[in-house]
């Protein structure tokens, strides 16, 4: 397999991981949590439920599970036929296997304890830790000989690590949020005891700081060819932000509306996706090449 056949995989792989994250909240945000009582089958004596909304809403958002791991098959496998075979392709693949794997023990878990938001919360920052799996598989999928990362120094450095660590901790303070809030995912389901005012105000303040991080870090790169892509990448996260923000703020006032909620977990989603992926344009290079294993027949 060329290595431009294999990185169209890893980013199907990618998009169907992002895919499932709002296919996810689309389930909680019409209260279709609980509509398959049973882990995987729908019921206890069906597979497949009965033509009732929740339950369908519930049981096709299970299907598109199956559409995610073709994808993450679809990643181990191109890794081992993949010409020259690379080791770190195969480690990073075989991270997608389970983190999908933990997904489903935690999905089960989840219908268990009848949307405990801790297990709520936990299933999101997965699928996090999973999408950041992916961008690193891909950024690393699409290397190619010769290709350097820019000469950000120490601070550029030291700011990117900043922009990771509290885009994080955006994605934990959201979870908060959403736990404490009012889409549970099913009336039965128990909130978290905190104000939302309060955690909501928490996680602005971690937004606005996480903004003003790309925007320092964005100045501070302001010179030089090598650094036109990641200055790029980073206008990009400001901008997504700013309509984050826009988006939140508007939710908050309106009464939480489902709508703008899917919107701001599907710009969480992408937000992160590109954080990541300007960590990795400026990541070091290995000066030796990267471990090949033998080419398969």
């Amino acid at each position: 397999m060329a290595p431009t056949t294999y990185s169209r995989l890893t980013r199907f792989a990618l998009w169907s991981l992002a895919a499932i994250v709002v296919t996810g909240v689309s389930v909680r945000l019409t209260g279709s949590g609980l509509g398959c009582s049973d882990w995987p089958a729908c019921t206890e004596d069906r597979f497949v439920p009965d033509l009732e909304y929740h339950a369908l809403v519930e049981f096709v958002n299970r299907l598109f599970t199956g559409v995610v791991a073709v994808a993450v098959i679809g990643a181990v496998l191109g890794s081992m036929r993949r010409v020259p075979r690379r080791r770190d392709l195969a480690w990073w693949s075989w991270g997608l296997v389970a983190g999908v794997a933990a997904q489903v023990g935690l999905g089960a878990l989840l219908v268990a304890t009848e949307l405990d938001p801790r297990f709520t919360m936990g299933h999101f920052l997965l699928s996090m830790v999973l999408i950041w799996n992916a961008v690193v598989l891909d950024e690393k999928a699409r290397d190619r000989p010769g290709r350097g990362a820019a000469a950000i120094g120490g601070v550029g450095r030291l700011g990117l690590t900043a922009i990771t660590a509290v885009g994080a901790g955006l994605l934990v303070t959201g979870t908060v949020v959403t736990g404490a809030g009012p889409h549970a995912g099913d009336s039965r389901a128990e909130r978290l005891p905190f104000l939302v005012q309060e955690v909501t105000r928490v996680h602005g303040l971690v937004a606005v700081g996480l903004f003003g991080l790309v925007a320092a870090t964005w100045y501070g790169l302001r010179s030089g060819d090598d650094r036109a892509e990641l200055r790029r990448r980073l206008r990009g996260i400001a901008a997504l932000l700013a309509v984050q923000g826009a988006v939140g703020y508007t939710q908050y006032f309106t009464g939480v509306p489902v709508v703008l909620v899917g919107i701001h977990v599907a710009l969480a989603t992408l937000i992160w996706m590109r954080i990541v992926q300007a960590a990795m344009a400026a990541r070091p290079r290995p000066r030796r090449p990267v471990p090949v294993l033998e080419a398969a027949a």
